[in-house]
């Protein structure tokens, strides 16, 4: 079910009302009967998948907090092999099957590995990591198991987040289903203003944003090199509007029943350096793999190899962790290459700070920071969107072309306004959690907010027609 759909605008309010209104005692159970709902109307077959990954982790949770340390062990191991088997045959099999093939036509020895027809399940990424940090903090000690089965399978298909993120922490998400929840009218009303603004986003700016960056991806041989810069740049506000979109639905959605999820962008494009753009982007990930890989490999301790290989190592596995093209991991070596020498040099948390932290523009230097950051991320989204690696480096080739400083030919006037605007309400509102986020005391007046919220109303009626699903199901 697509939140930008009819039948989540149906959908929602329902839930809603029986889990506040007719159900009290029985508030989880809503929640898991609605939350399986929402994630079989892609597909039914799916429901097997995750409710299998559910009780796997439930009862391999309860064994591993009683055991002794060795079996204690054996047992998280099962849960690794388990989930990550899962997420590698659905995921990866097809891949690994003809990368091994292509390595065997290379050393001369050619052969043939049939490809399997395999459905790739909606988020198995997404709660697949969910459930394995549940069982890695468990045996961390960070958790005490969950002994509410009802709960516990809430925890791992939570609807608002299950397909997209963001990727909740149990240490975080599972403790708020142990006790009942009472409606705020302040925190459902900042959640309806969320989804309003992810929805302005996702079906506003990163689908209209699609139409011409897949254009020009798909025909970049026929463009100037201005024109292949414009489609590298209509992509990156296309991911971003998708994704972080997804993520201000998610987060809104969640508060509408009492709940809290982790902030997952934090205006990553007004990053002044790479490690910043990572820390404001995708941050449920990124925190992910620091916390599950990076720092268990060494982190930053160690010698000067040792900071090398997990600083790869930890962005190769996040590229892979996008999918299973080779496009992925060229995107995450490409990064990691832009992140090293801040690390070697000391300087990958200089910036932590909010950039012109209360101050109407920036300074010159973080206007050059910013725009340096931005234009190398696109450089690594080209990959990121590419078909394969030698598309893409055909496509930043072509960038330097003598038809650099031509008008492009693909020059969506309306687009370009809207992202305009959209740079600007980003911009003026990086201090809030989001733009809509308004206070009690502030100072705009009702009316004023209601016009706000009746254009983006009005926005997203206009161009809902457009209805693209979200980059990231993909994932």
């Amino acid at each position: 079910m697509l939140f930008n759909s009819i039948e989540f605008v149906i959908f929602l309010p329902i839930v809603f009302f029986l889990y506040f209104f007719i159900f009290k005692k029985s508030q989880n159970f809503v929640l898991l009967v609605a939350s399986y709902i929402f994630y079989g109307w892609w597909d039914f077959r799916f429901l097997g998948l995750i409710a299998f990954s559910t009780f796997v982790d439930y009862f391999l949770g309860i064994q591993i907090h009683r055991s002794k340390e060795r079996r204690r062990f054996g047992l998280l191991c099962i849960s690794l092999l388990v989930n990550l088997g899962l997420l590698g045959f659905f995921k990866y099999f097809n891949f690994f099957a003809s990368s091994f093939a292509d390595a065997f036509t290379l050393l001369g020895s050619p052969i043939e590995i049939e490809r399997l027809n395999i459905i790739l399940p909606v988020g198995i990424s997404f709660y697949t990591f969910q459930t394995l940090s549940y069982s890695i903090d468990v045996y961390r000690g960070k958790i005490t198991p969950s002994k509410d089965i009802i709960s516990f399978a809430t925890f791992v298909s939570f609807f608002p987040q299950l397909v997209a993120g963001p990727i909740e922490r149990a240490t975080n998400l599972l403790p708020q289903f142990k006790h009942k929840r009472t409606f705020n009218y302040q925190e459902a009303v900042d959640g309806m203003r969320q989804i309003l603004w992810g929805l302005f986003k996702k079906v506003v700016i990163a689908d209209n944003c699609a139409i011409y960056a897949n254009q020009i991806f798909n025909n970049y041989l026929d463009y100037s090199g201005s024109t292949l810069i414009l489609g590298a740049i209509f992509f990156a506000f296309q991911i971003y509007g998708d994704f972080s979109g997804y993520s201000d639905i998610a987060i809104g959605t969640a508060k509408l029943f009492g709940f809290k999820l982790m902030r997952n962008f934090a205006y990553p494009y007004f990053s002044r350096d790479i490690a910043e753009f990572w820390r404001r982007w995708h941050i449920s990930l990124s925190t992910w793999f620091r916390d599950y890989v990076y720092i268990p490999l060494g982190g930053s301790k160690g010698g000067l190899k040792n900071k090398i290989r997990n600083t790869y190592i930890i962005f190769l596995v996040s590229g892979f962790w996008h999918g299973a093209n080779w496009t992925f991991i060229a995107w995450g070596f490409i990064n990691a290459c832009y992140f090293l020498p801040l690390m070697l040099l000391g300087k990958n948390r200089i910036n932590t700070d909010i950039v012109a932290e209360g101050k109407l523009f920036p300074s010159f230097v973080e206007l050059i920071q910013m725009s340096i950051t931005f234009a190398i991320t696109c450089v690594a989204w080209v990959f990121f969107r590419a078909d394969s690696i030698p598309r893409a480096v055909v496509y930043i080739k072509r960038f330097f072309t003598h038809e650099l400083f031509i008008i492009p030919k693909v020059f969506p006037v309306d687009v370009l306004i809207l992202i305009l605007f959209f740079i600007i309400v980003e911009w003026f509102c990086r201090e809030k959690k989001h733009p809509l986020e308004f206070s009690t005391s502030t100072s705009l007046s009702i009316n004023l907010r209601w016009t706000i919220y009746l254009t983006l109303v009005l926005l997203i009626a206009y161009f809902g027609a457009l209805k693209q699903e979200f980059i990231y199901f993909q994932f």
